[in-house]
């Protein structure tokens, strides 16, 4: 029994994983987001994590999906669901830009 509650026990922290790891994840480093463009199936996640020290925030050409301001180590996650282009920028710092591109076919 004691045997049983640990193979158990093991394997809830084995689920228990970030949310990021079952989309795709950008980091927000040094002025650029990486990777800079990124291709997607339908149902994606998409988490970004501010990897600078500088505060960032997301905003989509089409106000589709926005941050708030992202602090170091702070995340943003989205999940797409329309396939289509989705350009992207820091309001703080417009010269940062990046692409989604969400597919139809998984």
């Amino acid at each position: 029994m004691k045997h049983l509650l640990r193979v158990l026990a093991l394997g809830c922290l084995m689920v228990s994983i970030p949310a990021w790891a079952e989309g795709t994840r950008i980091d927000i480093k040094e002025f650029m987001f990486g990777p800079k463009e990124v291709t997607i199936a339908v149902g994606t996640t998409v988490t970004w994590v501010n990897d600078d020290q500088t505060v960032h925030t997301l905003m989509e050409t089409h106000k589709v999906f926005h941050s708030a301001a992202l602090d170091t180590n702070d995340q943003f996650s989205y999940q797409f669901n329309t396939p289509g282009t989705y350009e992207y920028y820091c309001t703080l710092h417009p010269q940062m830009i990046g692409k989604i591109i969400v597919s139809a076919a998984k």
